[in-house]
């Protein structure tokens, strides 16, 4: 199974990030170090010109980076056939002790790679990179992810076996199953539904203050990212339930497959979107306030707010997307 063309991919590509990030963590010890933008010696002269190559290799391999969550996901699912006892991407990442693991760093690092193209392209744009020691900071934490990352799916891949009986996944989410999966899914609709959509209005509100009065940056960018794992929690509670019809089912993963209309993809595409440009839209609205960024004073604002209007388009296409699913359906709770 190591050799299907995504497995290959992720795998090739889970390599040279975890190697360009190791290499460009290894300078950024170096640059932390020994920078000091007041010096015209020739060490500093150098940091500097070396410091462009590697921000520019680093923020095109995390670019790169950024789809492979959606691949991974993907092939999981599609992998599922192969397995006995597996319905959906639950099945294949339960095969062995790795797949859970490699999806969970693959979420970490895929917002926090958001967070640092936003920081480079804002460090970018001030005369005097005024963010470099934060967004090499932000690299360090980068590297040893990046690394874990490709070594979970190595472990991952080579541990498949087509001989070994997996759990659908009723095991994850059904009643008789225990920890953060199975107790979502066994949250009330009665309070479920309200408090999502008291956050995503509220969210959506703050955006909107934000874009008029150019106020509540920050806050923002606080409440998207909050409002990420209670839109998850709200797609296991009752948002899968109603798409599939079914009062018993709530796994977030049957949403990607054909039968169900491919209403994942509808679902998750927007939600990932408008989370990390929310968060980012925090990160540049901050800066708006922090002395030590004279330098992006014209240009924060702006950065700031078309990410804020990415955001709040994509978290309300979202919203109206939940919208769409239940009032469709013909399931009543």
């Amino acid at each position: 199974m190591i050799f299907q063309p995504a497995a290959l991919a992720l795998l090739l590509a889970a390599s040279l990030n975890a190697l360009m990030l190791a290499g460009a963590g290894m300078f950024a010890l170096h640059l932390l170090r020994h920078w000091n933008p007041a010096s015209g010696s020739e060490r500093q002269i150098a940091l500097e010109r070396r410091t462009y190559l590697v921000s520019t290799l680093v923020g095109l391999s995390l670019f790169m980076s950024l789809p492979a969550l959606a691949l991974f996901v993907h092939n999981a699912d599609a992998m599922a056939p192969f397995f006995t006892g597996a319905m959906c991407a639950v099945g294949s990442l339960k095969v062995n002790a790795w797949g859970m693991p490699a999806l969970l760093t693959m979420l970490a690092g895929f917002f926090l790679a958001a967070a640092w193209l936003v920081l480079n392209h804002l460090d970018s744009r001030g005369w005097d990179t005024p963010l470099i020691r934060g967004k090499y900071r932000l690299l360090l934490v980068l590297a040893p992810l990046a690394v874990t990352q490709a070594g979970l799916l190595w472990l991952y891949y080579l541990n498949l076996n087509p001989e070994v009986i997996t759990s659908c996944c009723g095991s994850l989410f059904g009643p008789a199953a225990s920890g953060v999966a199975s107790e979502m899914a066994a949250l009330p609709v009665s309070v479920a539904m309200p408090v999502f959509f008291v956050g995503w209005l509220l969210t959506l509100a703050v955006g909107a203050i934000y874009l008029i009065r150019g106020r509540f940056g920050r806050t923002f960018g606080v409440l998207a990212a909050l409002h990420f794992p209670l839109a998850l929690a709200a797609i296991v509670a009752f948002i899968a339930p109603y798409i599939y019809e079914q009062p018993n089912h709530h796994c977030p993963f049957c949403l990607l497959q054909a039968e169900h209309g491919y209403a994942g993809w509808v679902l998750y595409l927007p939600l990932f979107l408008g989370t990390a440009a929310g968060i980012g839209a925090g990160l540049a609205a901050g800066l708006v306030t922090n002395t030590r960024a004279d330098s992006l004073r014209e240009a924060a604002p702006r950065v700031a707010a078309n990410l804020a209007k990415l955001s709040v388009a994509t978290l309300g296409l979202f919203g109206l997307a939940v919208l769409f699913y239940l009032q469709r359906s013909n399931l009543v709770l």
